[in-house]
């Protein structure tokens, strides 16, 4: 072989040998992070209500890994709600999901493995609202009445409850399944009466075409819980990748917690297309850092305990929900260490008493 040829050749090869395990490699590492949320998204954008609005919207996520160009993050927003995710989550669709208490729980009683990672916001208030001239003024007022719930959400275990506190069967109210959108629409028209839910009913307080009745604003007990949990499997493959989620997601819970920050909090989330007079009054006279803490923390699994009961008892679920072992603040706790913020939110006991900060 001629001089010259050999040397073409041995080049050659020292590049492929350079440059081929490389590639692999790079191919190999590649990963797309998909994350659900439980409810749509205005206009097939990121934006929604509540904490994820920021974290969506302002793409805190996609920040914590832009230092790393093998990973992507893909959002999808499902309007079938929780069981939606649920589904998702199921056929191997989703790694990541922000959603409420009551899919997560039945979900975990069929048998999906999911880690809760953090709180996003585990001191939603429940509303009960009611037509002007519907004659209901307060919460026992509601028995033969048409009202509209959202099922399987997490606003369904938290009305339970507030029914059971205050002596009131379920079964002596004429109950109707609808989404917030069909609630809201049903009320102004008055095809029901009244409706339990989130500060989304709040819309027609402000329209003047409902009132509120009752709601469990004050009581840290009675509220309905969302978090971020993952997939048990993308977990034991990429713990890495979860503490940069983690990480991301607090530091937009951070920010959201903060009292400076309160309006433009609210102008994020009134992108989603509900008027920033309800996120004033849903809010008014309780902090951000009490309604939009991450922590894990005593009241916080209670809840969840209490929920685990409720579902087997309403027979929403044929066996019992066992939550040990299924929060996992690992990744938590090690960001809030990073991020200097162990006293940014308080810890609160079983009992709903403030612990002090974490």
């Amino acid at each position: 072989m001629p001089r010259v040829l050999r040397r073409i050749v041995a080049l050659a090869l020292g590049v492929a040998a350079l440059l081929g395990p490389v590639s692999i490699s790079v191919a190999a590492e590649r990963v797309t992070i998909r994350i659900g949320y439980a409810g749509p998204a205005a206009e097939g954008g990121r934006f929604v209500s509540g904490p994820v609005g920021v974290i969506a919207s302002e793409r805190y996520i996609e920040r914590a890994f832009a230092d790393d160009p093998a990973v992507t993050v893909e959002w999808s927003f499902f309007k079938g709600a929780g069981p939606a995710v649920n589904e998702a989550l199921a056929s191997g669709q989703l790694d990541f999901a922000f959603m409420g208490d009551l899919p997560s729980l039945t979900a975990r009683a069929a048998g999906l493995q999911t880690r809760i990672l953090m709180a996003t916001s585990p001191r939603d208030n429940l509303y009960l609202v009611a037509r002007p001239d519907s004659g209901i003024a307060a919460i026992g007022d509601v028995r033969g009445r048409r009202v509209a719930q959202f099922r399987g959400t997490s606003t369904h275990l938290t009305t339970d409850r507030a029914l059971s506190q205050h002596g009131i069967d379920a079964r002596d109210i004429r109950f109707f399944n609808m989404d917030d959108a069909t609630a809201l629409a049903a009320i102004a028209s008055g095809d029901v009466d009244a409706a339990f839910g989130k500060s989304i009913l709040l819309r027609l307080v402000e329209q003047g075409l409902a009132k509120v009745a009752f709601s469990t604003k004050g009581d840290p007990a009675t509220t309905a819980s969302s978090h971020l949990l993952v997939a048990a499997a993308f977990e034991a493959a990429h713990p890495d990748l979860v503490a940069k989620l983690v990480r991301g997601t607090l530091k937009a819970l951070a920010w959201s917690s903060r009292e400076e920050n309160r309006e433009a909090v609210f102008a994020i989330w009134a992108k989603s297309g509900t008027p920033i007079d309800v996120f004033r009054a849903d809010y008014e006279e309780q902090a951000l850092a009490y309604r939009l803490s991450p922590l894990i923390d005593d009241l916080l699994v209670e809840s969840y305990r209490y929920k685990a009961a409720q579902v087997k008892a309403l027979g929403l679920v044929r066996r019992p929900v066992d939550v040990t072992g299924w929060f996992e603040p690992k990744y938590l706790n090690a960001a809030l260490k990073d991020l200097g913020l162990e006293k940014a939110w308080i810890r609160y006991a079983a009992d709903g008493k403030p612990r002090g900060n974490s």
